[in-house]
């Protein structure tokens, strides 16, 4: 039976609280996971990204091998880290610029449900905030100027975002349809039979 880890994600520093619960098989490798996070929090998969845990990091290395960067995401699974670290709370940086600091709880390990799908999602509180918009003190800012209508950066906020913002929507539905096309996407492909020879 394959397992799955229940992970709750919380982005650090934000106000009002961000964060993701959802089930992803133990043995998935460090870049899904990734790409779990992005559909999950309502990120655009634009920067760089690490995860980081017992003085370790995993992410993009450099293609020119000019500097001493993270180990390759994609040749690491989630039941390595745990296994190699020995932790249940791992890091995660996203945009080295803004520094979106997440923290990764393990909060339980099960096996698979027959039949669902995966990445599944348990729970989803507060909107993420957009990219680009400075880290978390211009989060602070973005969120002070969209509450008030008489704030001076009021309007080019509303301009630059593209339209209202709620800090408290999750947008459920969205996390839901992309974590469906991840599920299709990464879902096991049927082998085709091979062609019986044809006899001469």
């Amino acid at each position: 039976m394959t397992l799955v880890a229940r992970l709750k994600v919380t982005l650090s520093d934000v106000e009002p609280q961000v964060l993701r619960r959802f089930d992803v098989p133990l043995k998935i490798k460090l870049n899904r996971l990734h790409d779990v996070i992005q559909a999950a929090m309502g990120w655009t998969d634009s920067h760089l990204y690490e995860f980081r845990a017992g003085g370790v990091g995993w992410g993009v290395p450099d293609p020119d091998g000019y500097y001493d960067g993270p180990l390759p995401a994609s040749k690491t699974s989630l039941f390595d880290v745990l296994e190699d670290v020995g932790t249940k709370t791992i890091h995660y940086i996203y945009d080295f610029g803004d520094n979106w600091h997440h923290v990764i709880k393990v909060e339980k390990i099960d096996d698979a449900m027959p039949g669902a799908d995966y990445p599944r999602l348990v729970r989803a509180i507060g909107a993420c905030p957009p990219e680009d918009v400075g880290g978390f003190p211009g989060y602070d800012d973005f969120l002070e100027a969209m509450a008030n209508p008489k704030h001076e950066e009021h309007d080019r906020m509303l301009e630059w975002y593209g339209g209202k913002f709620d800090p408290e929507e999750a947008q459920i539905g969205r996390i839901l349809d992309n974590f469906e096309r991840l599920a299709k996407k990464w879902a096991p492909r049927p082998r085709k039979p091979k062609a019986a020879l044809k006899r001469l």
